[in-house]
């Protein structure tokens, strides 16, 4: 484990944050693997990438491990995350981090660069509304460059199918509930360790100051993504992977 000057230990950090979103997504990393399959087939090995709301950089990590000569800028408003993203990645100059709200029309004026072979995000964009969602997939659309992509992994519910949906829920919740009773750690509860942190603990209090307890968005179907992204200016949307909950859903300019 790497400790940084600040005497954090990022790396457990990471992986605390990466055992909380398991708990919510047990197929994560597969996500992730084809998520990257994608940018390699589509792109090359040495894309700039955009990982848009960033996080603690859980994207920019797993496509720096799978393609060392790629560059990523990371965006992102939550100053606890994005604490930690910088802990993470301090002194690789292969990754930028820019502080921005997805809902401000200029948010793109801090980033480096014009343009992107590809634009990632996971896990991250289902607290936008639908009509939010539809703006940002029009500015995503001009930092694309023709023949980039976008992808974004997320929850993606389609409402024609309820008893399916209602089936995969129950049993998903049963699993996680056997899951906690065994000792694993909840969003709540990962935030209330941060509070407690030293580091963590101001950019923790400045996080909930900017966002609430939860944000409270949208999760429209796979298909309104692919016709939203099509509308805004990509060639051709589609799934590229997917579990009962949650969609890969790739868009090419």
């Amino acid at each position: 484990m790497t400790t940084t000057s600040t005497g954090t230990d990022w790396h457990a950090w990471q992986e605390s944050w990466d055992r909380q979103q398991e708990w919510y997504m047990p197929d994560r990393e597969e996500r992730f693997r084809v998520m990257l399959d994608m940018v390699e087939a589509l792109v090359g090995p040495t894309p700039r990438v955009l990982d848009l709301a960033c996080g603690t950089g859980t994207i920019t990590a797993r496509l720096l491990a799978r393609l060392p000569g790629a560059t990523s800028t990371g965006v992102d408003l939550d100053p606890a995350l994005l604490a930690i993203a910088g802990g993470t990645f301090e002194g690789d100059e292969r990754v930028t981090l820019v502080t921005a709200d997805l809902k401000d029309p200029d948010w793109r004026a801090g980033l480096p660069y014009d343009s992107y072979d590809a634009v990632l995000t996971a896990t991250a964009l289902h607290w936008l509304h639908s009509e939010s969602l539809a703006a940002l997939y029009g500015q995503v659309a001009e930092l694309v460059r023709d023949g980039g992509v976008f992808m974004n992994a997320d929850h993606m519910i389609d409402d024609l199918t309820p008893r399916i949906n209602a089936a995969e829920r129950a049993l998903r919740h049963a699993r996680m509930d056997q899951a906690k009773a065994d000792g694993v750690l909840d969003w709540a509860e990962w935030w209330q360790l941060a509070a407690q942190d030293p580091v963590l603990a101001g950019p923790t209090a400045r996080r909930f100051e900017i966002y609430g307890e939860h944000a409270d968005g949208d999760m429209p179907s796979p298909s309104w993504h692919a016709r939203v992204l099509r509308e805004k200016g990509f060639g051709e949307a589609r799934p590229v992977w997917c579990s009962p909950s949650d969609t890969l859903l790739l868009a090419l300019k």
